[in-house]
Order: structure tokens, then sequence, then C-alpha cells
């Protein structure tokens, strides 16, 4: 069977929104209970993040509305002053976006012509004079785990630790080495591989953060993005293998990148241990001992629903078939590639759309059979493509705090969590220094225990999971900023984003 050519997906929501950092280094933030728009907050959570919602766009323009998390939007009213809510016309609400050399926007009400501007504090729209005071840093607000697709060379960038580059020759981001995590710091961004090495000016990657790691970003509604070191060098690929490196020439927009979260990729394994896997002309059997890229599937689920399609990296999806085989020959819209998905102490179960519990034949050929699951119809389940993750919660990232003894849930920096895994969906979380995650009696996380313990991993979403600590308890996001493992149910707080 041939392989259907990858096809990279449109943008999602996530990769719409924005957080926009004024002069002062405070966010635009929406605030529910004062019924008004302040800069005040010095890190991005919900209340700052903006969707850029686009009716016109050219190189260096576009008239934009702003839409809350909240569903509501950024209003210029007569007066100067700035609200929320709806608008009452087709231009109330609507932005002059123009980006700067300088990787800054400005937004201009459409109706007045006056720029959005903050003094430190309050939000208004009075002056038409352009300043310094009316440039807004865009900092994209999607999680920092990323993908970098070039659309020019219809690649992804790939890390190469062994040669301590970056190529942008990926086909498929099935791989580990093409996730990247993006820091902010200072107004500049740190692009880290997933061996934890950094890009640098010089073309090659670093131990650790420095200056020569710094980077500005210009961003364009749509999650497209190029990097700059601000002295006119621009990221781009290079030469015949298209390594990623800083030059002064790039062509038909190669410095442009569409930044997209980093998806979830895992392997499947049958009770005898097996990898499921694609074989010739679109067959699914459990027959390989170890682990191939026909072994990896991408694991594509709507948090609303409690169904998820496997994309195989050969481009198909996993579907049910006549006679009840299950085949690699599927396409994203049909209802046969939709299985509903149960878990079992970290094990899943899949029924086909017709429901049948989806097993291991005699013949090792997956089939849709049994009406009932037993011990066949369970898989063990573990990702393919990150050996550690990084947890964002409805409060912000999961991470340690010099001023907290226990672990954070709702730090701007998150900590990374390395995953050992010890069983099918059971893992040890380590922390930084070699020591791991322990649980007090009260449910509280600290990141120094000397032993490990098994944390229970199960998937709710492309991106999305929940985490059954070791008291048996759901862990989830307190208000507070206290990471608790203390909910018997699975609530809105106990969704991960990773």
């Amino acid at each position: 069977m041939d392989e259907m050519e990858w096809t990279h997906r449109h943008p999602k929501a996530e990769d719409l929104r924005v957080g926009l950092i004024s002069w002062a280094g405070t966010y635009l933030t929406f605030e529910a209970c004062k019924n008004t728009v302040t800069a005040t907050a010095k890190s991005l959570g919900r209340r700052q993040t903006w969707e850029i919602l686009v009716s016109n766009e050219h190189e260096t323009q576009a008239v934009v509305r702003l839409k809350s998390m909240q569903g509501l939007y950024l209003l210029c009213e007569c007066d100067g002053t700035m609200c929320y809510g709806r608008p009452r016309t087709s231009h109330h609400g609507c932005f002059l976006l123009r980006f700067h050399r300088n990787s800054k926007w400005t937004l201009q009400c459409l109706i007045s012509g006056r720029y959005l501007e903050s003094n430190g504090k309050d939000v208004f729209c009075t002056s038409r004079v352009l300043s310094a005071y009316h440039m807004w840093t865009p900092r994209p607000a999607l999680h920092v785990h990323v993908i970098l697709y070039s659309p020019i060379h219809h690649r992804y960038a790939r890390a190469d630790p062994t040669m301590g580059r970056i190529w942008v020759d990926a086909a498929v981001p099935c791989l580990e080495e093409c996730g990247f995590l993006l820091h902010f710091r200072d107004g500049c961004y740190h692009l880290e591989t997933s061996t934890h090495h950094f890009l640098s000016h010089v073309d090659r990657l670093f131990s650790q953060p420095s200056s020569q790691t710094a980077f500005h970003m210009q961003v364009r509604p749509g999650g497209l993005v190029a990097l700059c070191d601000g002295e006119g060098g621009m990221l781009y690929p290079q030469g015949t293998h298209l390594l990623l490196g800083l030059g002064c020439n790039p062509v038909r927009g190669e410095e442009w990148f569409i930044l997209q979260h980093c998806p979830t990729w895992v392997s499947l394994r049958s009770k005898t241990r097996r990898f499921i896997s694609v074989i010739y002309d679109g067959e699914v059997r459990a027959a390989s001992e170890r682990l191939t890229p026909m072994s990896l599937f991408q694991f594509e689920c709507d948090s609303e629903s409690p169904t998820v399609q496997l994309r195989s990296a050969n481009g198909y999806y996993l579907a049910q078939r006549r006679h009840r085989a299950v085949m690699a020959d599927g396409h994203p819209l049909e209802s046969d590639t939709f299985f509903r998905m149960h878990w079992n102490c970290g094990r899943i179960i899949l029924q086909s759309c017709r429901g049948r519990f989806l097993g291991i034949a005699p013949n090792s050929l997956l089939m849709a059979n049994a009406i009932l699951p037993g011990p066949n119809e369970e898989f063990g389940i573990l990702f393919a493509n990150r050996s550690f993750l990084v947890l964002r919660g409805r409060y912000g990232y999961v991470g340690s705090s010099s001023g907290h003894d226990l672990i954070q849930c709702n730090q701007d920096q998150p900590d990374r969590i390395h995953l050992l895994p010890c069983q099918q969906g059971i893992y040890h979380f380590q922390a930084q220094g070699g020591y791991f995650w322990s649980i007090t009696s009260f449910g509280t996380f600290r990141p120094w225990g000397k032993f490990a313990l098994n944390f229970c991993i199960e998937l709710q979403g492309s991106n999305l999971l929940t985490v059954l600590a070791p008291n048996g308890f759901y862990m989830r996001a307190d208000q507070s900023g206290t990471l608790l493992a203390d909910s018997e149910y699975i609530t809105k707080e106990c969704i991960w984003e990773f």
C-alpha cells in the first residue's frame, strides 16, 4: 500500500491565541469582575490570552478583532475608554494591526484612528500620534512544547544531537527530536531541543541558555512565526540539507514557520507484549517485538468526545473494515476511523463505531470481534515521542518555585517532568537533579523524593491527560496555586495540557 502524503492540519484555535505585552512588561488583561481591561498582570494566564480573528490581511498589516477566552471582544468606545462585550456594528471592535520590524505590534482603532496604549496599569485609546507607548509585544499563548513546520519546504524541524544541528527535513513529526520547548525570557525566545540543548546564533547547539541562544520572534496571526537575532539575521533552512541557521537572504518566505503544539504519538502493545504495527497492504498486526516507525500512531482526540482516531506514519487512519478487520487505510472524516476509548489503570480499550471491541485474533491481526472486553482487548499504551512532560492547567504551568516548598500549578515557566516508564501506562515522575516526586499526607507534592512512586497517566484528548497519583486520587490544579492530589472524580481542574 502506498503512503499517503502527510498533510499539514489547519490551525486550531489555540494556535491563534497570543498574550500582548505592553512597553512596561505587563499583559493586556480581561478583568471579568471589574468590567474593565487593564495591563497590570506580570504573567500570561487565561485572562491575558486573546484570540486574533482576522478579516483582512496583507504583508505588513491586518484588520482584526481580539476575542477573550470568555468569548467577549475588546471594544473601544467614543471617549477612548476600553471595555469588552459584543460588537454593535460591523466595524465596532475592529483594529488595524500593523507588524513592525522590531517584532512589535500596534493596534489602531478602525473607527477613531487612535492607537491602543497603556500607562503600565490602565488601557485606553486616545492618541493618533504613534509612539513607543503604543507598541505591544505578541507572545504565542499555546503550550511551550511545540513543533516547527516549514510551509515552503513542507518539512518539520528536527534536532540532531549527534551533530549538534537542527535540520528542516522531517516529513512526519513522529520523532521526539521534532519537539522543542519554547522558553520566553526578558522579551526573547530560547529554543530547547528534546535532549535539553539550545539553538544558538552560530548554528550549533549550546548546553545552557545565554545571549547567544536568545532570538526575537516575529508573529503573524494564524501561528506564523519567524526567529531573528535582532541584527538583521533570520533563521531559515539553508543548503541542500536544509540546515536551520542564521542568514540575511531568505527567499520566498523561507524564514516563516507554522508554530504548533507538539502532537501526541503513542505505541500500542498487546497482552503478548508485541507492538501493534502497520504492515503491507495496510494490514494491522501485533507482530513486532521491537518498536518501528510503522508501530507509531498519532493520538487525535476531541476533548468533548470520548472517541479517538489513530493516524499511522503512512498518513492513513486505522478504520474498521469488512469482516471486522482493522486496516490502516482510513481518511479523517470516515466514521469507521472513530473509536470509543475506555481506560483501565493506564491500559486502553478501543471500541469501534459498530460496538465491537478491538482485540488480537489468533493470526495476530487486529480485529473488532469482542462483544465484551477482556484481557485480549486491553492494550498497553506508551508515549512514543516524548520522554518528559510539561503540564499546564487552568492556572498555569506545573513547576517548583524558590518561594514555595511544594510543587506549584500557577507558574509562568514550567519544570520538565522526566518520565520513567515502569509498566504500561504507569510512570515514575523524576524532577530536576535526579530526584523523584514525593507525595505528602495532605496530597501535596515535593520535588526531592528519594524513592520512585507510581503515577498512572490516561489520555483525555489530543494533548490532554489526567494523572492518578500514588494515593489513589486524581491530581488537580488548586486556585491557591498548590498542586494537589485529592479528587475522586475527573473535573476540569484535573485535566492537564501537555
